[in-house]
């Protein structure tokens, strides 16, 4: 989790990740972010996010992200 708020941080600084749950709702991320943001999960954890992943509800909180990667950790 440390190396994914790490990421965020990196992407877009001074958004309180570990507590907010609406990410993508209240526009903390933006689709450049998420590109961005879905680059650097992949070469981190090594895992490839399908487009049928890239969903809101994937990426509206650090809970949820971590949730998507261990799930594709999981299944590969």
């Amino acid at each position: 989790m440390k190396e994914l708020l790490e990421i965020l941080e990196d992407i877009k600084p001074g958004v309180d990740y570990e507590n907010s749950e609406t990410l993508i709702d209240d526009h903390l991320l933006d689709s450049l972010s998420i590109l961005s943001l879905i680059a650097e999960i992949e070469d981190a954890f090594d895992v490839v996010i399908p487009t049928v992943e890239i969903v809101p509800a994937n990426f509206n909180s650090v809970k949820n992200i971590m949730a998507l990667i261990t799930r594709l950790q999981e299944e590969e």
